[in-house]
């Protein structure tokens, strides 16, 4: 590959209605709201610092996800936005292939510890075109980043469980998929317990500075309950 002359970063965002349901038994709707937009602000903000992002895709509809993202200098696109993860990653995909970009790297809004040296060192462990690289999710089992080159060689398909078919996928595409542990990337905030991770990491600025300021709107007795149950 290039080392990322021209790899954008595509970063989908739901609307913040739909947006962590797992976290509702326990956090507030504004809670969560403002959780979503702190982290995607984590994510940008790192991917903004890192040399090798040639430019960031967001996709999207929601105005608070969109205006954090036109700040931050972020191109912004609907395609695919109401299809889901899958669908707003490969409408991305696809969009960038059209424009002969050399690669795409794809990660979760939820992922606020993400930093910008280990951007620079996903990237910089991504082999020559065509290539695939992935980064598990801590529980071994999501897919919390993906480089690939050119950005539509591996049909992508996310969700709880899509680490093992995302190396299937590249395998049947003729690739041998790299795979990177990232401490940072592999935190995904989806359940309560987390959060509780969270707090013990380095990183994630605004929306660490978020819990500890508002953290006080979890209603302690379910929290234990959902905690106890992960």
């Amino acid at each position: 590959m290039t080392r990322g002359r021209d790899l954008w970063a595509v970063v989908p965002v739901k609307e913040v209605e739909h947006a962590k349901r797992r976290l509702e038994r326990c956090y507030s709707a504004r809670f969560r709201r403002e959780l979503v937009h702190a982290m995607l602000e984590d994510v940008l903000r790192a991917l903004a610092a890192a040399p090798a992002i040639a430019g960031i895709v967001v996709v999207s509809l929601d105005r608070g996800a969109r205006a954090i993202a036109s700040r931050l200098g972020a191109r912004l696109i609907e395609q695919g936005a109401r299809d889901g993860h899958t669908g707003a990653v490969m409408a991305a995909a696809y969009l960038l292939a059209k424009e002969r970009r050399d690669a795409m790297l794809t990660l979760p809004a939820d992922v606020p510890c993400v930093t910008n040296a280990e951007i620079s060192t996903l990237i910089g462990m991504h082999r020559a075109a065509p290539a695939f690289t992935i980064v598990p999710s801590h529980d071994g089992r999501g897919s919390n980043a993906i480089v690939v080159s050119p950005p539509d060689a591996v049909p992508l398909a996310f969700g709880d469980d899509s680490f093992g078919p995302h190396l299937a996928a590249a395998l049947r595409a003729g690739i041998e998929p790299t795979v990177v542990a990232m401490p940072g990337i592999a935190l995904d905030i989806d359940h309560p317990a987390d959060l509780d991770r969270l707090a013990q990491m380095r990183g994630a600025p605004l929306t660490q500075s978020f819990i500890a300021a508002h953290r006080q709107d979890a209603a302690s007795e379910a929290c234990a309950v959902a905690r106890a149950e992960r």
